[in-house]
Order: structure tokens, then C-alpha cells, then sequence
């Protein structure tokens, strides 16, 4: 179990593929897709790993305006998927 303060919405059209929210992620929990790219032709990032502080630099770095964070008024326990 990871514990999370928090999750992000990331508009996966609208993002041009940059890499900046990859780099400014502290937990790293988010991860650009190899292979699948959105209707631009871009990858984009996921949510890959619980763990989600809720601090915002994602949404912060990205020119684009792709991400929604939403931070637990608790912290959460989430089972981590890999």
C-alpha cells in the first residue's frame, strides 16, 4: 500500500508532449506514453503509481494547462498497481 494526498486529471488532448510535468513530478509518479499518442499525433503523460502529493508542479510547469490537481483532505492508502 502507497499512501497518496492526492490525484491529477490530465486532459490528454491537449497535451503537445513536452516532457516538462515528467521532470517536475517529485514522486515521479506520472510516465509519458511510448506507443499510444493522442488525436494531435503526441504522447502524453499517466498516472502510473499511487503516491500523488498533490503539490501541483505538474500543473505549475505545464504550458498547456492539461492538468487538474485535486489534493485528499486525508491521506489516502491505495494499492499500487505494479
Amino acid at each position: 500500500m502507497t499512501l497518496t494526498r492526492g490525484t491529477v486529471v490530465i486532459d490528454r488532448e491537449a497535451c503537445k508532449g513536452c516532457d516538462l510535468c515528467i521532470d517536475a513530478c517529485p514522486p515521479r509518479v506520472l510516465e509519458m506514453t511510448t506507443t499510444t499518442v493522442n488525436a494531435l499525433g503526441h504522447r502524453f503523460p499517466l498516472l502510473v503509481a499511487p503516491g500523488c502529493t498533490g503539490c501541483k508542479a505538474c500543473s505549475q510547469i505545464c504550458p498547456d494547462f492539461c492538468f487538474q490537481v485535486y489534493k485528499y483532505d486525508t491521506p489516502r492508502e491505495i494499492e499500487d498497481p505494479r
